[in-house]
């Protein structure tokens, strides 16, 4: 288990909850949560949303998601009729306008986690991420994108993924690999949030787009709501620090996610650990002062889990910590910490 969600947790309480994760492993069961009509929600987080599965602490969901493109638009821009899945035609087609919006990602859920309240903390461990279709697309459009006055016009361009190589056909003489992540993932805000737009992320995670999220990482994610009340989708089978015309590769993703819930582990933001660095992420519409909270994110943890002074803290995330811009596209800018394990000895 990580030490990562402790705010200020002791020692002794991390081998308790130690534990009790162990416990949920070897007990935990295996949903699986299509795309459907029924299960998904287009474009926001709420608090008053209706789950579409209920799991407990230690469960597993395969979750398949759907890329934010319209049937139409993918057969517009090459996409043959017969690789667009049957899933996002139903999708499009049977739900209705009034249960859009105001964003535009199609987000598989939501998950509650039974017993979730707010002062919990939802661990989320990544498993496992599977390409579902053999494409991804990127594309660009006027008033978005950080070079949108260079670029008056729009464009979509298809990018064929070779799932045996694990790589992406750019262009003639451009091979990219892939890594697969989920661009958003996020539990319910507070409820005074209403129906929160699924673009910028914020205090639920949400469209963080953190190229970092990939399989093997664990997120951790701040409860607001009863259930907590998660959701998944805007799969990337790639992305640059940055995202800067808007999109990623977007592609659609079946996600293998274990579920954790730390009861009365409260967390104030979204955070992540990877197998080789801890990750703390700050969001806000002006980069500067997304920069600030991602730093003091992790000066905040170096002092709870490590036991530092702030004053150290705030010199190591000077000499060993990766300050990185993670998406400037979202109306709220990303900024993400990268802090190396290997230079602690425990």
């Amino acid at each position: 288990m990580s030490d990562y969600f402790k705010p200020a947790a002791a020692v002794a309480l991390a081998a308790v909850l130690f534990a009790g994760v162990a416990s949920a492993q070897a007990t935990g069961q295996t949903f699986t949560l299509e795309a459907t009509p029924q299960t998904i929600a287009w474009g926001n987080y709420d608090a008053a949303a209706k789950p579409a599965l209920t799991v407990h602490s230690g469960d597993t969901v395969v979750v398949h998601t759907l890329l934010t493109n319209s049937p139409t638009g993918l057969e517009r821009n090459g996409v043959p009729p017969d690789q667009v899945e049957a899933s996002l035609r139903d999708v499009y087609a049977n739900v209705p306008a009034s249960a859009r919006g105001p964003g535009g990602h199609i987000l598989t859920g939501p998950i509650a986690v039974d017993g979730a309240e707010p002062g919990d903390t939802l661990e989320i461990r990544i498993l496992k991420i599977d390409l579902a279709i053999p494409y991804a697309y990127n594309g660009f459009r006027y008033g978005a994108g950080i070079l949108t006055d260079d670029f008056p016009y729009s464009r979509t361009k298809i990018i064929p993924l070779d799932k045996a190589k694990m790589v992406a056909r750019f262009g003639p003489g451009i091979t990219i690999p892939l890594h697969p992540f989920f661009g958003s993932m996020g539990v319910a805000p507070p409820p005074g949030f209403g129906r929160y737009d699924s673009t910028p992320p914020t205090i639920n995670g949400g469209n963080m787009d953190n190229k970092e999220l990939v399989a093997g990482t664990t997120l951790f994610l701040p409860v607001h709501a009863t259930g907590a009340l998660f959701e998944v989708g805007d799969g990337h089978a790639g992305q640059g620090n940055g995202e800067v015309d808007v999109t990623a590769m977007e592609t659609s993703l079946v996600g293998t996610l274990q579920f954790v819930l730390h009861k009365g582990q409260a967390s104030s933001y979204p955070r992540a650990e990877t197998p080789t660095h801890y990750v703390a992420m700050g969001f806000d519409d002006d980069l500067s002062i997304a920069a600030h909270k991602a730093v003091r994110e992790m000066v905040d943890f170096l002092v709870a889990a490590k036991g530092m002074t702030r004053d150290d803290a705030y010199m190591l995330v000077s000499v060993a910590g990766d300050v990185d811009i993670t998406e400037v596209v979202d109306r709220n800018k990303g900024v993400h910490v990268m802090m190396p394990k290997a230079i602690f000895s425990k």
